[in-house]
């Protein structure tokens, strides 16, 4: 695996394999990598010639500066696991070379941007959106590989696509879990075993939510994710919300609504705050 820290010099080794004529994936990362990056790497391996994966903890994307000090950042041992699934290159820059002066452009996506994740981290997608632009600049790629766990984020990166033209096609992977039905998630590190299997409980939970779509209002369900976890120790909910799962515009009336329906949870657990989802297609559709 080729290992770049610098922008020209992976700029450089990228223009001349696709002078090769060879297609390249991109999956962006901020490291402490596991089972779901590796998916990610995969899936973009069947798809292009040459796969870059980048590592790069955003500061401009957390709005708690605790939240970013605590980031695991394990580069050793994400290299490691790159090379283990057959990534072609790793890009790796340090925070000056992404900012080497403090950015004043701002990016907002209207709706966006006061619901679930832009409602409770103000500023979070004008980061994502900023970094995201600088790696697609950089990089180049024919296709992009974004996981569905993030899937606010995924559909705030494919408006940026659409709307500044980026010459890319985007691809949203299945989330991977745990054996208990955990998402795969690099916060997940910052719990120890037992904590890991109460954040299963949000899972199970969205599993019950889907149990009821087609017999329960909205407000039945939401009360029923509510009253299951304040029975778990441990979970503290920030937010549950049923979405049409392309524009994630909140659903209130099922009763007239066709097409994908995506839950949408984020709780915190001992402290460590975790997102997941489950997208059920084609929704009163018969």
């Amino acid at each position: 695996m080729r290992k770049f820290q610098e922008i020209s010099a992976l700029q450089n080794f990228l223009w001349q394999e696709q002078k090769a004529g060879k297609k390249i994936g991109f999956v962006p990362t901020m490291g402490a990598l596991h089972e779901g990056h590796l998916s990610l790497v995969r899936i973009a391996k069947q798809e292009n010639d040459i796969v870059v994966c980048s590592v790069f903890v955003n500061p401009t994307q957390f709005n708690n500066p605790e939240d970013l000090a605590k980031y695991p950042r394990t580069l050793e041992k994400d290299v490691q696991m790159l090379e283990s699934v057959g990534c072609n290159v790793l890009f790796f820059p340090t925070e000056t070379t992404m900012y080497p002066e403090k950015s004043t452009l701002q990016f907002h996506f209207g709706y966006l941007e006061s619901v679930m994740e832009g409602k409770f981290r103000k500023g979070h997608f004008n980061g994502v959106a900023l970094v995201v632009s600088k790696l697609f600049h950089i990089v180049q790629p024919h296709k992009a590989y974004f996981g569905q766990k993030d899937l606010q984020q995924f559909v705030i990166i494919r408006t940026l696509v659409q709307d500044l033209m980026f010459p890319l096609e985007l691809v949203r992977c299945p989330i991977v879990r745990e054996a208990n039905g955990l998402a795969m998630s690099s916060r997940n590190q910052r719990l120890n075993l037992q904590e890991q299997e109460t954040a299963s409980h949000l899972y199970k939970v969205l599993k019950k939510a889907e149990s009821m779509l087609m017999s329960h209002s909205v407000k039945q369900i939401q009360k029923a994710v509510k009253e299951y976890l304040l029975n778990i120790r441990g979970i503290e909910l920030e937010y549950f919300e049923i979405a049409d799962a392309n524009t994630l515009q909140i659903i209130e009336d099922l009763s007239n609504f066709r097409g994908d329906v995506a839950l949408c949870i984020a709780a915190y657990v001992s402290g460590v705050r975790l997102i997941d989802n489950l997208i059920i297609e084609n929704f009163g559709k018969k």
